[in-house]
């Protein structure tokens, strides 16, 4: 008996340094897709700068996007996705609280503060929408999305002088935006009444 209970601990010392063992690399190597994901999304946010026209532009932005919402862990992508598709399907609410279970998990995701964002805005929690975009670009200042949505909640809001403030802001990072340069001169037209 006291031989099979030593050999259960001998098992189980096993177990555990093999556990050990294996997980320090798994950490580190969970750390060095993280690394390279940030450098991806830096080289695409420079590249987006220095488009030369919109439609390198747009290509640019839809790969960004895609690298926003899968930056984070796999139960943090997982969580986008459900958000994103109870958003598509109308139910804010629901999709608040995914992108609130993805902040939970990776307060540092700033694709889950702009998505949830979108959804409070949606759901009619106008000054929680702001908050979370007010997060999104303190964790990413590049996130040229989240100053358009912010341009776009101000303009619904008849706030056009936050409104051309956001889509200058987008400007600045996006410069080949399409359709930007005109946005911008219809909001500069509604904030100072001039003809541009």
């Amino acid at each position: 008996m006291a031989r099979a209970r030593s050999r259960v601990a001998v098992a189980a010392a096993s177990l555990a340094l093999c556990a050990f063992v294996h997980l320090a690399p798994c950490a580190a190597a969970h750390a060095q897709p993280a690394a390279e994901k940030r450098a991806a999304i830096d080289r695409l946010l420079d590249a987006l700068k220095a488009a030369p026209d919109e439609r390198a532009a747009s290509a640019i932005e839809e790969q960004l996007q895609q690298a926003w919402l899968h930056a984070g862990t796999p139960a943090v992508t997982l969580l986008m996705s459900r958000g994103l598709r109870t958003l598509e399907a109308g139910q804010t609410g629901d999709a608040v609280d995914s992108f609130s279970d993805a902040i939970t998990l990776q307060p540092d995701d700033a694709e889950a503060w702009h998505q949830r964002a979108i959804a409070r805005y949606h759901a009619g929690d106008i000054p929680g929408a702001i908050r979370d975009l007010q997060q999104t670009v303190t964790l990413e200042p590049r996130d040229f999305a989240a100053f358009r949505t912010l341009a776009d909640i101000s303009a619904d809001r008849e706030d056009w002088k936050g409104a051309y403030a956001a889509w200058q802001k987008v400007l600045e990072l996006d410069p080949k935006t399409p359709g930007g340069a005109d946005r911008l001169k219809d909001l500069k037209k509604h904030a100072f009444g001039e003809d541009t």
